[in-house]
């Protein structure tokens, strides 16, 4: 009898500590914040302690379904408001797959795919889990089946180039003797480089302001991220107080400044995901370990560094081909503009328009055309020497028409259809021109 009791007590005993255990465990939901813009809707569960968790869509209606291990709400729901989304309609509970389980439902207006991650504690926040709805992406594809392409075809995305040309609005910028508002010659810059980029295969140009208005410096970074830009131009004037000063420079982030902003990123980590590339990565792998956040966000800063200075020193060697330089090399500073991690950022001074003569000369529609020429050679070359993997130049080759030479014979030369030449070149007839570039698709 006396061992039974004993065998019992110690049963009641464990049931106890199991209970206790799950008590201390349980991982509350405390508030639940909804983000949303044009490009998603952040949802941000804040939490007790670091959650166990798994997600899954479902369809007819479209849901959401988040299921958190030893789950307790601690918010009521009916409070939170989707805040005019365009992906979420509500957020409620639902019946769970098993005793101890917190299932959230977000119902959603339209089928949305999704990204879901934790972040640890930092500053004023404790543990969170966030659920980004993406706009425009719908992860139900099952009615559609896969339409394989044709093997000819190309495949690749194109390298986006964001254009910023500076000041704008409010702001003139530097102001010339003649009275030239800086921010009057450097959009018909910008202008002519979209074009020129815009007419060359397998590249994109966006435009940061497309007319005279002001945009905020740290604005158009975002704007350049938005975009998933490969590289940030930001297009100005030089000026000084004596009209002596004179010559272009290209300015790339320095050293002292990266380091600081590496600091203010890591400092925003429910931001990090927003990072081109490198936020993904981040967020996955990275999210609760503050060391191998700043490890990832180094390695994409210094990379980005890298490339800046690339093509920094292609640019100041094609600008010394039409105009004085007044600085000779690659100069580095702590500007707004360049502050980005994740791509590459150049700020181009086309000349000083404090002196007369160089104010003359950027009012022209002569040199506004040599400059966007040498800017958009500098940056052609340099991403068809190295292309993003993703990219269509990745999957091409560049070639020069020489004299006597058809369509049908670089076709035959490269083994690849006239067709393929034409359709990633955007060709409409058979007639070429010598010196024409081309881009050559590898098949």
């Amino acid at each position: 009898m006396g061992s039974w009791v004993k065998r019992w007590q110690v049963a009641v005993l464990a049931v106890l500590l199991s209970c206790v255990s799950l008590c201390v465990n349980a991982t509350e939901v405390k508030r639940v914040r909804v983000w949303p813009d044009a490009e998603r809707t952040r949802i941000v569960l804040d939490l007790s302690s670091r959650p166990s968790y798994d997600s899954f869509r479902l369809s007819g209606p479209e849901r959401l379904v988040v299921d958190i291990a030893s789950g307790k709400l601690k918010t009521d729901l009916t409070k939170v408001k989707s805040g005019g989304s365009k992906q979420l309609q509500r957020i409620r509970t639902s019946k769970p797959p098993k005793s101890g389980t917190l299932r959230l439902v977000m119902d959603l207006k339209q089928a949305s795919a999704y990204k879901i991650f934790k972040l640890g504690p930092k500053g004023e926040y404790g543990h969170r889990l966030v659920i980004d709805l993406l706009a425009g992406a719908s992860a139900a594809s099952k009615s559609k089946p896969t339409v394989k392409k044709p093997a000819a075809k190309v495949t690749g995305r194109d390298i986006i180039i964001a254009i910023d040309a500076g000041h704008g609005g409010k702001d003139p910028g530097s102001i010339g003797p003649s009275g030239t508002y800086e921010k009057n010659v450097v959009l018909p810059i910008a202008r002519r480089l979209r074009d020129k980029i815009n007419a060359t295969a397998g590249f994109k140009a966006v435009m940061v302001r497309n007319g005279d208005y002001f945009v905020t410096l740290n604005r158009r970074s975002e704007v350049a991220r938005e975009k998933k830009a490969d590289l940030l131009l930001s297009i100005h004037a030089d000026a000084f107080t004596s009209p002596k000063p004179q010559g272009g420079s290209v300015w790339i982030l320095s050293k002292r400044r990266a380091n600081s902003e590496m600091g203010q990123w890591l400092e925003k980590d429910d931001k990090l995901s927003e990072l081109r590339g490198i936020g993904e990565v981040i967020s996955t792998s990275a999210n609760d370990d503050p060391h191998l956040q700043r490890t990832f966000l180094d390695l994409a800063r210094e990379n980005s560094m890298v490339e800046s200075q690339a093509i920094a020193e292609k640019l100041v060697k094609r600008m010394s081909r039409i105009t004085k330089m007044h600085k000779s090399t690659p100069q580095h500073a702590s500007l707004a503009v360049l502050k980005s991690p994740d791509f590459p950022s150049l700020l181009i001074e086309t000349g000083f328009i404090s002196n007369p003569n160089e104010e003359r000369k950027l009012k022209s529609a002569r040199y506004q055309n040599q400059m966007a020429d040498a800017i958009y050679q500098s940056v052609k070359s340099h991403f068809t020497e190295n292309p993003p993997r993703d990219a269509l130049l990745a999957q091409t080759r560049e070639h020069t028409v020489k004299s006597g030479e058809s369509l049908s014979r670089i076709a035959k030369r490269y083994q690849v259809s006239v067709s393929a030449i034409k359709k990633t070149n955007n060709l409409k007839t058979d007639t070429l021109q010598i010196g024409q570039k081309l881009i050559i698709p590898r098949l």
